[in-house]
């Protein structure tokens, strides 16, 4: 089966795919259409309000479609992450440092001077990050399923439970290459059996499910999206032993977050446990905290019009 190429990642919807340039590399972002607005029309609508969306590991900007079509009143835009979907696949910049600095460099090049960040999982990193290391740039941070950096690390290594759910899947992307053939083979599969071993049961049975599987077996082929994939995973654990990456967790940890901050959580993620996501009290004591119930790790997938019901209450008070 060869390899698909990126261009499958610029599925058909009432959204507009552009290629903008920050950070030195150039970035697939989908923007939704407006019901006022033309698809025709020439040039961004920077007048309203900057919602960027980032999506989590193994995926790409379609998690998020739910919330394209959902969202309105604001200029909402997904991204594919870098190493990600129809995006630039550099070798390197997989760091927390450098995705901060993508997601700030892609607010001014889609012309804002401040964007409201959506994040998943590791999209929520990210969200995380840009929030505290370049605070200008960002009005306020939702997060789903995603606590902040330091406390999931803290709770992964004294928390046995939270440890199991994590530290395995971390661990075993470790060693070189192999990884890469498992996420790619047999059309995918395993990122099926990932996705399925996270997700509420509601969701699995779904038609939506099952397209959002074929999206996601096919995108995780296109050349270098799986290592580049892995190398978020990677550096999350390698820079643990190494000077930049302890710098970029006190940089974090030793923060406190002054803007409005909404966590999203399933009851039933098996990934992201309760414990995390009370330890980020700490560092966002203001933040809003909701759990929804019969929902697992992907909840703005698997319950999108309560997400999105949290997201406008949430957009409209920021």
């Amino acid at each position: 089966m060869p390899p698909p190429d990126p261009s499958i990642t610029r599925i058909d919807g009432p959204w507009r795919h552009w290629d903008i340039h920050a950070n030195g590399i150039r970035f697939h972002v989908v923007e939704a259409i407006p019901d006022d607005i033309p698809a025709e029309a020439d040039g961004p609508p920077t007048a309203r309000p900057l919602v960027m969306l980032l999506h989590g590991f193994g995926s790409f900007w379609w998690t998020w479609r739910h919330q394209l079509r959902g969202l309105t009143g604001y200029r909402v835009v997904a991204i594919d992450l870098r190493g990600y979907g129809g995006s630039d696949k550099p070798p390197r910049g997989y760091d927390g440092w450098t995705l901060a600095g993508d997601t700030a460099g892609l607010v001014r090049a889609l012309g804002h001077t401040s964007a409201t960040l959506v994040g998943h999982a590791d999209g929520g990193l990210v969200c995380w990050a840009t929030a505290l290391l370049h605070p200008r740039l960002v009005n306020a941070i939702a997060v789903v399923s995603s606590p902040h950096p330091a406390a999931l690390r803290r709770s992964a290594l004294t928390q046995v439970d939270q440890g199991r759910a994590l530290l395995p899947w971390l661990l075993r992307y470790q060693v070189p290459f192999w990884p890469e053939r498992t996420l790619t083979r047999r059309g995918g599969a395993e990122i099926e059996h990932l996705v399925r071993s996270r997700a509420g049961a509601k969701w699995q049975s779904s038609q939506d499910f099952s397209e959002a599987i074929g999206h996601l077996r096919t995108a995780i082929r296109i050349p270098s999206a799986a290592h580049s994939a892995l190398e978020y995973q990677r550096w999350a654990v390698r820079s643990q032993l190494r000077s930049e990456g302890r710098r970029f967790m006190k940089a974090l940890d030793l923060r406190t977050l002054s803007i409005p901050l909404l966590h999203v959580r399933g009851d039933d993620d098996p990934y992201v446990l309760a414990d995390p996501v009370e330890r980020t009290r700490r560092y966002a004591p203001h933040g809003e905290y909701v759990s929804l119930s019969g929902v697992g790790h992907f909840a703005h997938e698997e319950a999108p019009e309560e997400v999105n019901d949290q997201l406008m209450r949430f957009l409209r008070r920021v």
